[in-house]
């Protein structure tokens, strides 16, 4: 047999293990192939597209730019030239490369969904959604192109639209993983909880995508699904332990993972999703100028984060600060949209923009820090940070741990959240604010009018226990402990969020499950701002989650003078109820471990005189404790600031500090 007839067979049998998703073993044959006919075009082209689907990027790079380089007219290389500079973070080229498939084959679809991916990674939607419809036109069951459409969609926010594409692209195609998680999401955007876990279940008896793992057990947990859930949690922290793709930090922060555990989870994503990229980072300006300094968020409008920094943004000195909102959310206008717009001097709407192109702007400014007020949440845009926006950037306030990533050089905590045993755990500088890390508006208003309790539905004479937090924060052993409270205490009732349908059904019969009457469950319906925080008066004790603490809603229980009792962990979420106890003088609310917080909820339970001192403690304290002093937060805040520039001036390395506490008389130190 000649080297022509070898390769000749080594390739279709690479294109059998292909059909059957056997990357390792095609590559193995192509390699073999290429070795007899190097200069194959198709031998080329298809061991591109075995390695890109093993995410060895740069190699299948080397050979599909091989491929095409021989082939220009090569429509299927260059869609893997494309694919391989999606993954590099190189959008731009990536569209380049579809356009280049497109003029080579442009009545096939795959260029033109391709196109649509590559669009959508530039944030141009309606583009995308035109390339996807085009790919439809000329194949209407084109799979990947209707889930591409769907995420067009989603990013539309056209989100019963998205929903019926992805559902279309998994009925074209059931054995598409990365199709039942992207109709996972889009179900989860919805609120429908319930068939999203369905759909991240059927993604992981499948070849599922990275960080799936995470993603199923965060939507069981959305959903209180407790079935399996402790084997799911070990499965998932095994996974993150051995290095895998298994999971996004944020699925982690509310199930038993320690700060290691978190770090691992968070280098992983990022070097996955958000690795530095080769843009320098900018010289600090000049000294003796105003501070430009940068808030970047998705959410400057109606939303739990604005409620707590407008304040601050409002307090920061303009003598010395010059700010500026760079919001890449939705664009809404709503009375907190209106309130922070008028707090910035310079507030720039770059929902549109890449990161690449938001980066640029901010160094054109002079921004010199850029504060990430995301993180790794939901729908964070990390990217912005890995291509250096400015010289000195920080994460503060919507992730609570570390971001794991390098170009992150300061995380803005308290002594509380990150004790100084824990630093090896954070890859950023922590900056240890005094009293509290947590920023609060004294503005915030409260409605005056107190509902009845039979209004809320819950009864007269008993007490109430309350936790107002995400049912994704509640886990089976911190229920235990409240359905134990629950049989204790006579005719007391729980008083929990109406988040989602399933959550509220499975969390009933849960209660039934541990000889717990469901109608002692109350759920409360989503109120606007002011009057949920009226509603909490009605409550006698807000009970906190274990592993992700209740963190803006233990916030508004205290400035509406309920009390939260709360028990720390090891890790930064779980450890966000103590600052603010702390903060606003209420230590003895601090639980030493569950069966403390058990008895001491027990005790307040069946004692009315010691937890009427206590809420006349906190009535007295919020006016004059920390927590709720937005001026000296602002004060504290501004002395991390201004040090972080002063080094960053200096041309130091950035170092962890500690604020000097400004409300005590002066050590030398000045904020």
């Amino acid at each position: 047999m000649s080297a022509d007839e070898r390769a000749r067979a080594l390739f279709f049998e690479a294109l059998e293990h292909l059909a059957r998703e056997d990357y390792a073993a095609a590559e193995e044959r192509l390699k073999a192939a290429h070795r007899l006919v190097p200069e194959r075009v198709s031998v080329l082209t298809n061991l591109s597209a075995a390695l890109v689907r093993q995410d060895k990027t740069a190699e299948a790079a080397q050979y599909a730019e091989r491929a095409v380089t021989l082939d220009p007219a090569n429509a299927d290389g260059w869609l893997n030239v494309a694919l391989c500079r999606k993954r590099a973070g190189a959008p731009l080229e990536a569209l380049a490369c579809c356009e280049r498939s497109i003029a080579a084959r442009p009545q096939h679809p795959d260029g033109w969904s391709s196109r649509g991916a590559a669009l959508l990674d530039l944030q141009r939607p309606e583009e995308a959604l035109a390339s996807c419809d085009r790919a439809i036109a000329l194949q209407a069951d084109h799979a990947a192109a209707w889930s591409n459409r769907g995420l067009a969609l989603n990013a539309l926010q056209r989100f019963d639209e998205a929903v019926a594409c992805h559902r279309r692209a998994t009925e074209l195609d059931a054995r598409s993983a990365q199709a039942w998680t992207n109709l996972a999401v889009a179900l989860g955007d919805l609120g429908r909880h319930d068939e999203s876990l369905a759909c991240y279940e059927k993604a992981l008896a499948l070849r599922p995508p990275p960080f799936a793992l995470g993603d199923w057990l965060r939507a069981k947990m959305q959903v209180c699904d407790w079935d399996g859930f402790e084997p799911g949690c070990e499965r998932t922290l095994a996974a993150v332990d051995a290095g895998e793709r298994a999971a996004s930090p944020f699925a982690l922060l509310a199930v038993r993972s320690t700060p290691a555990q978190q770090r691992r989870c968070a280098q992983t994503y990022v070097k996955e999703l958000f690795p530095p990229a080769p843009a320098q980072a900018p010289p600090p300006r000049g000294a003796g100028e105003r501070i430009r300094l940068g808030y970047f968020s998705r959410d400057f409008r109606n939303n739990a984060l604005s409620y707590l920094l407008a304040g601050l943004f409002e307090q920061h000195d303009r003598d010395r600060f010059e700010l500026f909102g760079f919001s890449f959310g939705p664009q809404v206008i709503d009375a907190m949209r209106m309130r922070v717009e008028a707090a910035f001097e310079h507030f720039l709407d770059v929902s549109a923009k890449t990161d690449d192109e938001i980066a640029r702007l901010a160094r054109e400014l002079g921004i010199d820090i850029a504060v990430d007020l995301k993180g790794l949440s939901g729908y964070a845009r990390t990217g912005i940070f890995a291509r250096r926006a400015a010289p000195v950037q920080v994460a503060y306030m919507g992730y609570p741990g570390t971001m794991g990533a390098p170009y992150i050089d300061y995380l803005i905590a308290d002594r509380i959240v990150v004790p100084e045993r824990e630093l090896r755990h954070y890859s950023e500088c922590v900056v240890w604010l005094p009293h509290t890390y947590w920023a609060n508006d004294s503005k915030r208003p409260i409605a005056q009018r107190t509902p009845r309790r039979a209004e809320a539905g819950l009864p007269e004479k008993a007490f109430v226990f309350c936790c107002f937090n995400n049912p994704a924060k509640i886990t089976p052993d911190a229920f235990g402990v409240w359905m134990r409270l629950l049989a204790a205490v006579e005719g007391s009732v729980l008083w929990l969020l109406d988040h989602n349908a399933a959550a509220t059904r499975n969390l009933r019969a849960e209660a039934q499950a541990r000889g717990i009457a469901s109608a002692r469950l109350v759920f409360a319906p989503q109120l606007e701002s002011a009057a949920h925080l009226a509603r909490h008066r009605l409550a006698d004790l807000v009970l906190d989650t274990f592993y992700y603490n209740a963190h803006t809603t233990a916030a508004d229980a205290l400035w509406a003078g309920l009390p939260v009792l709360t028990c720390p962990g090891e890790a930064f979420a779980s450890r966000v109820g103590a600052s603010l106890l702390h903060a606003v003088g209420l230590p003895e609310l601090i639980a030493a471990s569950p069966a403390d917080y058990e008895r001491l909820a027990l005790s307040l339970a069946t004692e009315p005189g010691r937890l009427a001192k206590i809420r006349k403690k906190l009535a007295d304290n919020i006016a004059t404790h920390p927590l709720f002093d937005t001026a000296l937060f602002t004060r504290h805040i501004e002395a991390a600031y201004a040090a972080m520039r002063e080094r960053s001036l200096q041309g130091l390395r950035p170092q962890r500090f500690t604020v000097p506490d400004c409300s005590r008389p002066s050590t030398g130190d000045t904020c």
